[in-house]
């Protein structure tokens, strides 16, 4: 916990110094817009479900060169993450979805490989906003929607990001992985009634952006 919080406070401490370096270098630095899906997962030391939530982000973003090719982005986007459980069994079938929804504020190192493609990679830090279970059953006799208390879960997480972009100004395409490093539960297993206590988020995007 102790290396995840200090992740998280290097990821917000260099994203405010890289829109600081930004505004310095007006001009040069570019902004914009960006958005797309997510399929999501949670895993832990022994779990690795293979359902997977489909959620989306939406978000801002700004490119700020660094040297000719090498470029920092820091970014702040609201981003859905949790998992799916589809179920099967002697009595009854259907489909639960649990749902955690967070600000995340990613700073990626931006490598231009060629003119249009580009690498990326860094540390991200989130905050839990909300989060809902539902449960849709095949006889449409459990169904419900429920929201979460966040208090049962740890409000903070960070991670490591990575991924491909195409740039085609002023569009640009790509894919990023995000890898958890901290826990969504508490250490008082409060949270045990929706997940592992050592499950951590785990999300694949895909995404467009529009440049200013």
């Amino acid at each position: 916990m102790k290396k995840s919080k200090t992740l998280i406070y290097a990821s917000l401490v260099l994203t405010f110094m890289a829109f600081n370096s930004s505004k310095a270098q007006e001009g040069v630095a570019k902004f914009g817009l960006k958005g797309g899906v997510n399929f999501s997962n949670l895993y832990s030391d022994n779990v690795d479900d293979n359902n997977v939530l489909t959620g989306f982000n939406v978000g801002l973003y700004a490119k700020v060169p660094i040297v000719n090719n090498i470029s920092l982005q820091p970014e702040i986007s609201y981003t859905g993450k949790g998992a799916e459980l589809v179920y099967n069994n002697a009595f009854i079938s259907g489909t639960a979805k649990f749902k955690l929804d967070y600000i995340e504020v990613p700073l990626l190192l931006v490598v231009n490989v060629t003119k249009n493609f580009n690498i990326h990679a860094g540390p991200y830090a989130a905050y839990l906003i909300s989060g809902k279970t539902t449960n849709k059953s095949d006889n449409g006799n459990y169904n419900f929607e429920d929201n979460i208390n966040t208090d049962n879960f740890n409000r903070f997480d960070a991670g490591l990001a990575g991924g491909l972009g195409l740039d085609l100004q002023p569009v640009s395409f790509g894919v990023r992985y995000n890898y958890g490093l901290t826990k969504i539960g508490k250490d008082d297993n409060s949270a045990n009634n929706f997940t592992s206590p050592d499950a951590k988020n785990s999300v694949l995007s895909f995404y467009a952006a529009f440049a200013f």
